[in-house]
């Protein structure tokens, strides 16, 4: 038993390696061979916890950032922080504990090699579905898929299957290398020639598919209507970004550096989440500050803030939000963050757990907004995703299917401090774009900022850290132009669940009929 633990531990480490910042990623078409060698001849409650702790070395290893949020900026001890990220782990382990007990399961039914290379990752897409999609606690960070965002030729299929495709793959691959490795050291009676085969044919025809997408977008967007943007990474201390007292040299801040950005003729300048932080709809000193950049510069500034407005019975809510202010000093537009950060921007069940409430930093509890539509200027539509919403594929579709022509992504990574955090946000941002075919533009307070292209080239980025304006040119999607996964969203990822719920179902008849 010992071995199989030393196994499933060096198979959560390797996973691991191959995401940002450490960024190994061809060990993600390996890493999961030693859980499965650690697997073999288990039966299911073996399997549930052997997965449990695979997952559970797995997230501490790629969330352990959550603690240096808590306790840096939350005023959370580090104990309690430190236990709030292992019961956190703990939590998103129990769906590889649930793919450990399902692997478990099916091998003590008589399939093919073929059927098992193909439930593997479909109950692995299965289950990463729900994990993203959990009511409350959907969190779908360090998919899988995430791990191969340089690839380019690999995921232009996720504008068919999204990032789950690219999952799909990883965990078939890892499964056809299992069962080689296991005829080798002679634990199956036959190599699978013919699986490797097929895997090996549907990978070249990915690729393929991948580099013909890579150079049709490129022609295509030639013709595509072209936007000078700038990007503002105001780097703003988190210590101090609440402090009534450094709000003006805050203010100061944004403004200079985008008066900078008016010599370059944009016509859009993106501040970072709550780069105002005040209520700017209503703060009467340094508000009309703000109001007078795009005056200053003649073009429209979109920036985050929090915002306020009523409620059932006379109620305040409060909202993260993006305003858009046209270069006359007028509010054009306003989005309100629709997905919240769990223990971050709200705390679920607060009546029992009144300490979380110090992760709510400055304004309070926020509140969800309600509507999902992109904002406009000038014939040009685009679609607003707050921090983490970038990890939302379902967000940035919605936004897609309503018209807007391309994205923007404003978030405030200082939370993260040094960590592999600020890497792997913007490696999950690139799917957005892949997804959607469209330009997806991130702003960062502390960075990582940046412009990413439809096939996911990463054309300009910031350092972190530091304070920058970035310029580039940004094309708007054309209207007509939908991906598959734009117009029909997850429904590659429900066909592998349907799969592993129809073939469990016919396993468990047939077993009925045997008695």
């Amino acid at each position: 038993m010992t071995v199989k633990i030393l196994l499933t531990v060096f198979s959560g480490i390797l996973l691991v390696a191959a995401f940002p910042s450490i960024n190994l990623e061809f060990l993600a078409w390996i890493g999961m061979v030693p859980f499965f060698f650690a697997l073999d001849g288990k039966n299911r409650k073996s399997g549930f916890f052997l997965g449990l702790l695979w997952g559970f070395i797995f997230f501490m290893g790629t969330i352990y950032w959550v603690v240096n949020s808590m306790v840096s900026y939350g005023n959370i001890p580090f104990f309690t922080g430190a236990l709030i990220l292992m019961l956190l782990a703990l939590y998103l382990s129990l769906f590889f504990g649930m793919f450990g007990l399902g692997m478990a399961a099916m091998s003590s039914v008589r399939i093919s090699p073929l059927l098992t290379i193909l439930f593997a990752p479909s109950l692995w897409v299965a289950l990463e579905y729900l994990r993203g999609n959990m009511i409350t606690f959907g969190f779908p960070w360090a998919l899988l898929g995430y791990s191969q965002s340089t690839f380019l030729p690999l995921i232009q299929i996720a504008d068919i299957t999204g990032v789950y495709g690219i999952s799909f793959l990883i965990v078939m691959v890892n499964a056809v290398i299992f069962f080689a490795l296991s005829h080798w050291i002679g634990k199956e009676k036959r190599l699978p020639v013919k699986e490797g085969l097929l895997i090996f044919i549907i990978l070249v025809v990915v690729l393929i598919y991948g580099l013909f997408r890579i150079s049709e977008i490129d022609k295509v967007s030639e013709h595509w209507k072209t936007l000078r943007i700038a990007i503002v990474q105001g780097n703003i201390d988190q210590g101090r970004k609440w402090d009534a007292s450094f709000q003006k040299q805050t203010v100061d801040i944004y403004r200079n550096l985008s008066l900078d950005t008016a010599k370059q003729g944009v016509r859009l300048i993106i501040w970072p989440e709550t780069a105002v932080p005040f209520y700017l709809q209503s703060d009467k000193d340094l508000g009309p500050e703000i109001f007078n950049v795009p005056k200053q510069t003649n073009a429209y500034l979109l920036t985050g803030s929090p915002a306020y407005g009523p409620g059932f019975g006379g109620e305040v809510k409060y909202y993260n939000s993006a305003f858009l202010i046209s270069p006359g000093g007028e509010i054009v537009g306003k989005y309100d963050k629709i997905h919240l950060v769990p223990f971050g921007e709200y705390v679920p069940f607060r009546k029992y757990l009144p300490f979380i409430r110090k992760l709510v930093v400055g304004v309070g509890d926020f509140s969800s907004g309600k509507w999902l539509e992109p904002l406009e200027f000038e014939d040009n539509s685009f679609g607003v995703l707050i921090c983490f919403e970038s990890i939302f594929p379902e967000l940035a579709r919605g936004f897609i299917k309503d018209g807007a022509g391309f994205l923007i992504n404003i978030t405030n990574d200082a939370w993260f401090g040094r960590t592999s955090a600020p890497y792997q946000h913007f490696s999950q941002a690139i799917f957005r774009a892949v997804e959607n075919k469209v330009f997806l533009i991130r702003s960062a307070n502390t960075g990582i900022s940046g412009v990413i292209d439809p096939v996911g080239r990463v054309r300009v980025q910031s350092g972190i850290f530091i304070r920058e304006t970035i310029g580039d040119e940004v094309k708007l999607r054309d209207a007509r132009l939908f991906t598959f996964y734009s117009r029909y969203g997850d429904i590659f990822a429900i066909g592998c669940f349907l799969f592993v719920v129809g073939f469990w179902l016919l396993v468990v008849k047939r077993k009925r009929k045997r008695k």
